[in-house]
């Protein structure tokens, strides 16, 4: 199953790709783990990636398109995969076709998680990250055990300097902007279902799987 996952920061796209992934045994990739990976380990892609996040601004799509290319043509891509944060513009939407026609391949579906801007602010200006591993919190939701320390890892559990409510508002004006038009553009193509974000964490994945298992039918 190849699928792709949208939504603006905060929708809960990470949580809800755990368990899609899971159940139908597919990588989850999420281009912002290869970003985070490349940053840890101040790679020259990495300081260029971190240069445009901490402004809250979109990575290239020249930059963005060739490691997801090269992400897909791993062996665990073979029976599938869930696509998390890519792609992003329109113009990343048609690499993405132009690649999976190469190989005489189609997506499956699209999953758009629908959110409203005034609760993602509250979400993503609350949220604080571990360092070291990546594990979220929110300072009021979901505080770590001990304050400042990863439950997970021990690492510390920082503010990203994306998560200001002044950056998280140009993040959602950006994505308004750039990445919303896909919804429209699956939507023609047949292929978008869209889901309430703001709903519980088990029914929004419960109406996934539903439209999920309903599409393989």
């Amino acid at each position: 199953m190849k699928l792709v996952l949208l939504g603006p920061p905060g929708a809960g796209k990470g949580t809800q790709a755990t368990g899609i992934a899971e159940k139908y045994a597919i990588p989850h990739i999420s281009t912002g783990d290869i970003f985070r990976y490349n940053i840890k380990n101040e790679t020259e892609l990495g300081r260029e990636v971190k240069s445009y996040l901490d402004q809250g601004a979109l990575v290239p799509d020249t930059l963005t398109v060739r490691i997801v290319k090269d992400r897909l043509n791993q062996a665990d891509c073979a029976n599938g995969f869930l696509l998390d944060g890519f792609p992003r513009t329109i113009a990343q939407a048609e690499a993405l076709d132009e690649s999976l026609s190469e190989q005489n391949e189609t997506l499956d579906a699209v999953i758009n998680i629908d959110v409203q801007k005034e609760v993602l602010i509250t979400r993503l200006s609350g949220r604080r990250v571990c360092k070291d591993c990546g594990e979220t919190y929110h300072a009021v939701n979901k505080p770590p055990k001990q304050e400042g320390v990863c439950d997970v890892c021990g690492g510390p559990v920082i503010h990203r300097a994306d998560d200001t409510e002044d950056t998280v508002r140009n993040r959602i004006s950006v994505y308004e902007e750039q990445t919303a038009p896909l919804i429209a553009y699956y939507e023609q193509k047949g292929l978008l279902f869209t889901v309430d974000g703001t709903e519980p964490v088990h029914v929004v994945q419960e109406k996934i799987f539903s439209a999920l298992d309903k599409d393989a039918d």
